[in-house]
């Protein structure tokens, strides 16, 4: 048996010594290819090698150049996916693999820019000389090393800190159609939350937005504790996903250093959608409306990085906002989100249509979160709320028509008298702060009226 085994270590040990001799005597792979095809947005290369996520550098006659990245591959052939405009590009290009990796540097001197999902300036100011590079994909934190979720984080917005508590660590979606209020409610959260650093992804939103948001919402004063990420929907896909990643990656940066960091990513929805123009120009078939499944792998892989990490002083409490098309809440994309955030918050069109902002729909958002940041007593109020608020909008139509009459139901009685103090509770201006405290003593003014024996039974 000894003298077996001894033989086919003899024979594994040969296998591998004609291997590394095979390995020696062959060419190594090409310096640079050529590039043979472009369609829509995929250049096709063949000639040279370099690993999915690589850089490449593409070189015309002429000598101008732009950098692409490796998408995917197919026998000899390489899948490119430019980082910048292809115009002018010419057949046989030299294609020139890259050892650059994707990182960018940070450091504090970072706070009050604004840049490109490349790193570069949008502000016209020169980036800083020092900092510490930090990579694009970011780094897998163990999930025994995050510190749970048990401190609050006052949003200064009144319905949020009282019905829909958030904590420091806490992954939120915002959940509307277009034209809602979404970009108003971030705006808000942004000037009120309390913390250290305060990273903005604008993701393949309109262009004239980025200065909009810099100079009216974050204002002087935000924007000393601010960095700014902006790749408007006339950047290339790549650069869009790249925009989610750095801003990611700057997050990071300051929660690995004790910051409490607050994350506003507006959108994820054109995040996934800019992950889906590729996989689909480099031949990836759809699955679920048109979106292949490498799609929702991204998803998860991007937002886990958010939350709490190894080090107790720090944290990055992210918003997400999730365009819903055409207000169907069925959409894949809102879909998948809601199931890997730490809660949702909708906002309702017929809301904001009635003039109510924010315009969130309490009865169909929640925090997953709030029974670990809130008391008893908290909870308990905010049940009696929603109460209220369900009672009254299942017969709303009723009570708009006038076909309900009064002492039918003692619960419906109690949502109708609650129903003026309860809009003007949810109704808050965009320059109005309203900071924890005043929110829950709010709550409780507003319910301070003793208990109905209706609303005891539907405790019960």
């Amino acid at each position: 048996m000894s003298e077996l085994s001894g033989q086919r270590a003899a024979n594994w040990i040969g296998r591998l010594d004609e291997y590394e001799q095979r390995v020696q005597n062959s060419p190594g792979p090409a310096v640079e290819g050529v590039l043979r095809r472009v369609i829509g947005l995929t250049m096709e290369a063949e000639g040279c090698q370099a690993p999915v996520g690589g850089r490449c550098h593409v070189v015309s006659p002429d000598g101008s150049r732009f950098e692409a990245e490796v998408v995917g591959f197919a026998g000899e052939k390489l899948f490119l996916m430019p980082a910048g405009d292809v115009r002018g590009i010419v057949p046989d290009a030299r294609i020139i693999p890259s050892q650059r990796v994707d990182e960018v540097q940070v450091s504090d001197e970072l706070l009050g820019r604004v840049i490109d999902g490349a790193g570069q300036p949008l502000d016209g100011l020169p980036l800083p000389e020092s900092g510490e590079k930090v990579r694009l994909a970011g780094h897998t934190i163990n999930p025994l090393d995050r510190q749970p979720i048990r401190e609050p984080l006052d949003v200064g917005v009144r319905s949020i800190n009282s019905l829909l508590s958030v904590g420091r660590g806490q992954r939120i979606g915002l959940f509307a159609g277009s034209g809602v209020g979404k970009s108003r409610l971030l705006g808000m959260m942004t000037r009120f939350t309390d913390a250290d650093v305060t990273v903005v992804g604008l993701i393949g939103e309109r262009g004239r937005e980025v200065k909009e948001f810099v100079e009216d919402v974050l204002g002087a004063d935000g924007m000393r504790r601010a960095v700014v990420v902006a790749t408007p929907a006339d950047h290339p896909p790549l650069m869009r996903m790249h925009g989610a990643y750095l801003a990611t990656s700057i997050a990071e940066y300051f929660r690995d250093r004790g910051k409490k960091v607050l994350l506003l990513m507006d959108s994820l929805t054109r995040f996934a959608q800019a992950q889906r123009e590729i996989a689909l120009a480099i031949g990836e078939p759809p699955a679920t409306k048109g979106y292949p499944p490498s799609v929702f792998a991204r998803l998860p892989q991007l937002v886990e990085r958010a939350g709490n990490g190894a080090n107790p002083d720090g944290s990055i409490t992210a918003f997400y906002t999730v365009l819903v098309e055409g207000d169907d809440q069925t959409d894949p994309i809102a879909d998948a989100s809601r199931a890997i955030l730490d809660g949702h918050m909708v906002l309702s069109r017929q809301l904001a249509e009635s003039g109510l902002y924010p315009a969130i729909d309490v009865e169909a958002s929640i925090s997953r979160a709030m029974t670990e940041i809130t008391d008893p007593a908290h909870q308990q109020q905010v049940r009696r709320f929603r109460q209220l608020y369900a009672t009254y909008r299942h017969n709303e139509d009723l009570i708009s028509v006038g076909a309900y009459r009064k002492g039918s139901d003692p619960r419906v009685d109690a949502a109708i008298a609650y129903w003026p103090k309860i809009q003007d509770f949810l109704r808050q201006d965009l320059g109005e702060a309203v900071n924890w405290s005043d929110s829950l003593n709010a709550l409780d003014r507003l319910l301070e009226q003793p208990v109905t024996t209706a609303e005891k039974e539907a405790e019960a």
